[in-house]
């Protein structure tokens, strides 16, 4: 049997495949979690997926299903997680000093294939989301490239989901094979946004005017959380914005809770169905018409 072609070959650090998921793009998907992010938002629902593991192995001798293992091939150490002895406890994480989780897999574009294959009769298409995806940009070339170009799965819509933060030199390269952007707008200031995530929101901007332009951009979404984020008092420059995007665009609204937060912003107010509603409220007096509100608050 023929090697796969080297593109196949490339490899990603992913946390979680979603083998069916209604809510990251349109229609049914297959949502693939990479590991790894370059924010450090206080607000993150899944901060265990913003480190990258170091092989440190100060999780092993914690674990009770005794799940994980270290091993060092050429000088390369990494931890080695059992999916099967492991019991979803999360003791690895919590004893972290980095907070990541070491129960990562490292698939190939050929393995992620594979599994696309046995879902795709089921699934309008597929989403890449994280942690921040856009890290790993090769593999999503190449994994996107691979679906367009198999005649079995070339219907399937081909979908990112991102912080906003990659180089326009690196939407070049993906844009060819992509169906459509979600994009976070974390804040609409500077210093509100660096606040929030200790990074600038200029490539965030850049990325959204150029997925526009291109007609890639399937969503702006704004996560509310009263009295931190910045919407309500730059409403006028930030409706203005949303509506020079154009109309097709989902502008879509999350809610704040707790789940999944650590430190300072288990402080911040939870948004409530109230809040949401008000500041859809002064969107759609300004024009904007394509809101999409939360389906349910925890």
């Amino acid at each position: 049997m023929n090697n796969p072609p080297t593109s196949l070959n490339k490899k990603a650090i992913i946390n979680q495949i979603l083998p069916f998921s209604c809510v990251d793009g349109p229609g049914s998907r297959l949502v693939l979690f990479m590991q790894g992010c370059n924010y450090q938002c206080k607000n993150c629902h899944n901060p265990h997926t913003i480190g990258l593991c170091d092989a440190c192995g100060d999780c092993i001798t914690h674990c009770p299903q005794n799940a994980l293992s270290l091993i060092n091939p050429n000088n390369k150490p990494h931890i080695v997680w059992d999916s099967e002895r492991c019991s979803q406890c999360d003791t690895c994480i919590s004893v972290c000093p980095k907070q990541a989780s070491p129960k990562v897999l490292h698939y190939s574009v050929e393995d992620v294939l594979g599994i696309i294959h046995s879902q795709h009769h089921f699934i309008n298409g597929i989403t890449v989301s994280g942690g921040e995806a856009s890290l790993q940009l090769p593999f999503i070339v190449e994994l996107f490239k691979a679906i367009k170009a198999t005649t079995q799965l070339s219907h399937l819509t081909c979908m990112l989901d991102t912080n906003g933060s990659l180089s326009l030199t690196g939407w070049h390269k993906l844009l060819p094979f992509l169906d459509g952007a979600m994009v976070d707008l974390k804040a609409w200031q500077q210093d509100t946004h660096r606040y929030i995530t200790g990074r600038d929101n200029h490539a965030v901007f850049k990325s959204i005017q150029l997925l526009a332009q291109h007609q890639k951009l399937y969503e702006v979404r704004l996560l509310h959380i009263p009295s931190i984020t910045d919407y309500e008092q730059e409403i006028e420059e930030l409706a203005r914005y949303l509506l020079q995007l154009g109309t097709g665009i989902h502008i879509k609204l999350n809610a704040f809770h707790h789940h999944g937060v650590v430190n300072e912003a288990l402080m911040w107010p939870k948004c409530t169905s109230t809040d949401i509603e008000n500041l859809a409220a002064q969107l759609a007096k300004r024009g904007l018409t394509n809101i999409v509100l939360p389906s349910t608050f925890i």
